[in-house]
């Protein structure tokens, strides 16, 4: 019997013994990466343009998808700009991987290192504002070495804080004091520049993490080693193919939606209301590739990028800035320490009376002109009516009495004309009696006597 448990007790002994460096390999991945581990990852893309850079950043979060895109531009070396990107339209890969191949040299170097993709990609999705921060920190120090400089290619701009126009969670980092922006001269012209992380930044901070240098591949004139400075290639031109973009405000990359759509035809984004559109990454678009914390970070980043398409499909963004704008244009502050001070039923009773003095002046004036207008025109209406009722009726009224009168006057002339003769005789009858009357009291007296 002892002889039975012993080997299997040596066994389990020895699959443990293989099994926890891969645990603590396991769990030190899942750790967050250090400031200089950061800074060694951004620093062959820093002193990008500011859209191709959110290019790169968003296309790294997919591994085997840059891959195959590197492969692809190998395979075509003359494709580039947006009609590279139509090439490969049908291919299974992210949206954002598909826009690299606009610039053959930049996803085929991405190639030669898929370690250091892979990372870098990590690094944004776990902590995108480290990795904003440290794209900062490295332009900053080109930017004293006397390397990045506006030219005839870029512009290079060092930028403040805009006033907050939206109520920013108590949770969120603040945003830097102040940033340098690399734009292009030409919004539908990109220049990829080249130059060695090693001396373009200056003395290397961190001997411990050197930056990685990754040259671009031979067949470009730039494909030799910059050893001081920044060399900028041939321009490429872009209409549609570049629709990402840095916001160093909120530590994010925002995408131009109609540029999006105008080239992802089989991928479009379906809310049309808004013009630009937060990323988030799509996990089904990751394949096999594991992520640096494991399922548990696939998880919260599929959950993350729900919530961030549901918002936008809201416009809650949208919704929330046209709110505090007409508050702010009221006189009303929209600062949350304020706010929570401040009386809110003394401020809904402002923005209602405001909202009903300004309805009920407007639709007073309005009624009180229109009802004028159209007492007016029914006054005259009805007076004219009126008129001709009157002058109808006095017509008739006249023509009553004339009528009237011609049938009264005959009938009163042969009443006159029948009662003449009947008078004469009464007259000519009362007459003679009277005579006779007389004569005989006069024959009377004298027959007393």
């Amino acid at each position: 019997m002892r002889t039975l448990i012993r080997p299997w007790l040596r066994w389990l002994a020895l699959a443990l013994a293989f099994a926890m460096p891969a645990l603590a390999s396991a769990q030190g991945d899942a750790k967050p990466f250090s400031k200089e581990q950061l800074d060694q990852l951004t620093a062959p893309v820093a002193l990008y343009p500011d859209a191709l850079l959110s290019q790169v950043l968003m296309a790294s979060t997919y591994p085997a998808n840059v891959a195959s895109a590197a492969q692809w531009s190998r395979a075509h070396a003359d494709a580039k700009g947006d009609d590279a990107v139509k090439m490969v339209e049908n291919e299974p890969w992210d949206p954002s991987v598909q826009s690299l191949v606009a610039f053959p040299q930049v996803v085929i170097m991405m190639g030669e290192k898929p370690d250091w993709v892979k990372d870098l990609g990590d690094a944004f999705l776990a902590q995108p504002d480290d990795v904003m921060d440290s794209v900062q920190r490295l332009r900053v120090a080109a930017q004293k070495a006397g390397n990045l400089k506006s030219n005839a290619e870029v512009d290079v701009k060092v930028e403040t804080a805009p006033p907050p126009t939206v109520v920013v969670e108590a949770s969120a980092p603040p945003p830097p004091p102040q940033v340098i922006v690399i734009e292009q001269k030409n919004p539908q012209v990109i220049y990829v520049p080249a130059y060695n992380p090693t001396y373009v930044y200056g003395p290397w901070p961190y001997p411990a993490y050197p930056p990685y240098y990754i040259p671009y591949p031979p067949g470009y004139w730039f494909s030799a080693a910059v050893m001081t400075g920044i060399a900028w290639g041939v321009g490429i031109g872009v209409r549609n193919a570049v629709w990402g973009n840095c916001n160093w405000w909120n530590h994010s990359v925002n995408i131009n939606v109609n540029r999006y759509n105008n080239i992802n035809v089989n991928n479009r984004i379906s809310n049309t209301n808004i013009n630009n559109a937060n990323w988030s990454h799509n996990v089904q678009n990751r394949g096999n590739v594991a992520y640096r914390g494991g399922d548990a970070t696939r998880q919260n980043l599929q959950n993350r990028a729900q919530t961030v398409n549901r918002e936008q499909y809201r416009g809650k963004d949208l919704d929330r800035q046209r709110a505090q704008q007409s508050l702010q244009n009221r006189g009303v502050s929209t600062d949350r320490a304020a706010l929570s001070d401040a009386n809110r039923g003394q401020l809904q009773s402002q923005a209602q009376s405001f909202d009903r003095g300004g309805a009920q002046n407007r639709a007073q004036s309005f009624d009180r002109s229109a009802a004028q207008n159209r007492n007016q025109v029914s006054n005259q209406a009805f007076q004219g009516v009126s008129d001709r009722q009157a002058g109808s009726e006095i017509t008739r009224g006249a023509a009553s009495r004339q009528s009237a009168q011609q049938m009264q006057r005959p009938q009163t002339q042969q009443r006159s004309q029948a009662q003449r003769p009947q008078a004469q005789q009464m007259q000519r009858s009362s007459g003679g009696g009277a005579a006779r009357g007389g004569g005989g009291g006069g024959r009377g007296g004298g027959g007393r006597r």
